[in-house]
């Protein structure tokens, strides 16, 4: 699990799907409302206390964000409310939004790292992605619809974080805060301006 502040207000966690399952919580278990993942919210809400300072006194807004290999992606946001009166120190008052995607994002350090992963996925036949440059660092997105209908996610996973690692944002702030390099066919234009001068 890897906590990291975002503002006053707002803090961003990131679950592997190996956290959830050393907690007996499986993926599906998270849509289901069940105690045991009431209790995970709080747990990380207490860890983020201890190791951040955020402490939650008063409404909190979850978000959470399933990404098809990485892992979870959670938000929390304090939320002002005038009347809440904090008279028990272990009720937290959560407002739960579960968000899935099909994204698979890494984030890398080095533009040269990104263009050795795009000769390797050039030879096993992907040539889709988009890539953006946020805040100094690359990252390359491929929506389902980017990929061949026969890749095998694990593979590809896999070969991807062997150059990069995977990412917490999210392909909406991408999008909207990036900037994009190249859109739609990224690992095609990457192979085509860097790689083919080499073969």
């Amino acid at each position: 699990m890897r906590l990291e502040r975002l503002n006053g207000n707002k803090i961003k966690i990131f679950l592997t799907f190996d956290d959830l399952a050393e907690r007996g919580i499986s993926k599906d278990d998270l849509w289901r409302n069940l105690p045991k993942v009431q209790q995970l919210f709080r747990d990380m809400i207490m860890e983020a206390d201890d190791e951040l300072g955020f402490h939650a006194d008063g409404p909190i807004e979850i978000e959470v964000f399933s990404l098809p290999a990485q892992g979870l992606v959670v938000i929390v946001s304090k939320r002002w409310d005038p009347d809440f009166i904090d008279d028990d120190d272990e009720y937290i008052e959560m407002q739960v939004t579960l968000d899935e995607t099909s994204d698979v994002i890494f984030q890398f350090y080095d533009l040269e790292d990104v263009i050795a992963l795009a000769r390797k996925l050039h030879v096993m036949g992907i040539n889709g992605g988009t890539l953006y440059l946020f805040e100094k660092r690359y990252y390359l997105v491929f929506e389902e619809t980017n990929l061949p209908v026969d890749i095998d996610m694990e593979t590809l996973i896999a070969v991807m974080a062997e150059f990069g690692h995977t990412s917490t944002v999210t392909s909406h702030r991408l999008a909207e805060y990036g900037q994009t390099l190249m859109a739609d066919r990224a690992v095609e234009m990457l192979y085509s301006f860097f790689c083919k001068k080499e073969s």
